[in-house]
């Protein structure tokens, strides 16, 4: 089963890019990792909203936004990384949403199979869930509630902005049960 993963914080090297290594790390078989920090993903705007006539006709289908896409709905399980700017999902994460829809634009059946992949979040916070909760549901069927860890960095005596919570064996251990699918979200 192929797995695909993304990182969306910017930060090259923080937190939710060695947890994303480490999901890669520990998951067996082919994997797609996809740093969003390293990429460039045209955010939806100075535009004529073309892909609302033909989804081809989107000016910026050329960046890898397809290809996340792709790689998701191709998957057999899907891990997003995210981490929690102001009590919210951080603006990478908003970007691959909104760039989305015209990968699914008039596509249904392509929205069905990317809906079906298992997803699995993982959501770097010390603070709230609830707004990731409700960003996250777009991504699952109707029926699903979305699978989130949220790994706080104070609860493991790190520090968000230092990106060494993976220097943690306990964070490492509640990051790898939450892998094999054991133990609740915390």
């Amino acid at each position: 089963m192929k797995t695909c993963i993304i990182s969306f914080s910017s930060r090259p090297g923080g937190n939710c890019g060695r947890i994303a290594e480490e999901i890669a790390r520990q998951i067996p078989g082919e994997t797609a990792l996809f740093d969003f920090s390293a990429l460039t993903v045209t955010p939806c705007g100075r535009c004529e909203y073309q892909c609302f006539q033909d989804r081809e006709r989107c000016p910026y289908t050329a960046d890898p936004e397809r290809a996340i896409c792709e790689s998701i709905t191709e998957s057999g399980l899907t891990y997003f990384v995210v981490p929690n700017y102001c009590d919210y999902p951080c603006a990478n994460f908003f970007a691959f949403n909104e760039r989305s829809q015209c990968y699914f634009q008039g596509r249904g059946d392509l929205l069905e199979r990317y809906l079906s992949v298992r997803k699995k979040f993982v959501v770097v916070s010390n603070t709230g869930r609830e707004n990731f909760t409700a960003a996250f549901r777009y991504h699952v069927s109707e029926d699903a509630e979305p699978d989130i860890l949220f790994l706080s960095a104070r609860r493991f005596q790190h520090s968000s902005i230092r990106g060494d919570l993976m220097d943690s064996p306990e964070a490492r251990e509640v990051l790898s049960e939450f892998i094999r699918g054991c133990g609740s979200p915390l």
